[in-house]
């Protein structure tokens, strides 16, 4: 569990606050007070501050993306046995890290995004616990998705810069860099999670 490392830190903190709490004409001392403003500020704000990054950390991984019931199919979707499905190849062929899938394709989501995803994380947790929750299938992006979540992987690559469907035209590329064009759009990558179509789906085993 990332947050037992942490314990340390609230149990020394927490015995000298008592000791504190037990014998406060100690303070009055030089050694007092070091102690004091030990227990009392450095150790807990050292732990919130290596709980803060700790869960940050782990807020990256797809066992955390996956931890709420509501996106169980999204993770599902990741094993469809079907080429046309961008997440799901990605994710069978290591082209991202399995450990990371969700963040890596999604790096400006909730807390790892601007002040408007911060705020959307927070509606996150109210709808979680006080709200509806959503059904899977209803569950849809705030904003279309961005090709630079695509290009800062693929851009550079030799695949993607020479592949003959990214010449079709002959601005295509130009316009799929400037974000003119949406990676996602009809006849190009369209086939995403699909979450809808799971029970008539197939899917790979490891």
């Amino acid at each position: 569990m990332p947050a037992l490392f942490l314990i340390p830190f609230v149990v020394v903190a927490a015995a000298i606050a008592a000791w504190i709490a037990w014998r406060a004409d100690f303070t009055r001392s030089r050694e007092g007070k070091v102690l004091a403003f030990l227990g009392l500020a450095v150790l807990p704000v050292a732990a919130v501050f290596e709980g803060f990054s700790a869960h940050m950390e782990r807020g990256q991984s797809t066992e955390f993306c996956l931890s709420c019931h509501v996106m169980s199919d999204f993770g599902r979707s990741l094993r469809i046995d079907d080429p046309s499905y961008i997440p799901a190849q990605h994710f069978q062929n290591n082209r991202i890290p399995r450990e990371r899938a969700c963040y890596t394709c999604h790096t400006d989501y909730t807390m790892f995004g601007g002040v408007s995803a911060k705020l959307r994380g927070l509606r996150h947790l109210q709808v979680q616990y006080l709200g509806t929750i959503p059904k899977p299938e209803e569950i849809k992006l705030y904003y279309p998705y961005q090709n630079r979540e695509c290009l800062h992987c693929h851009a550079g690559a030799r695949r993607f810069e020479e592949g003959s469907a990214h010449h079709k035209t002959p601005d295509l590329l130009v316009r799929a860099k400037s974000g003119q064009l949406s990676c996602l759009s009809s006849g190009c990558h369209e086939f995403i999670h699909d979450v809808g179509s799971l029970k008539d789906a197939t899917f790979w085993k490891e």
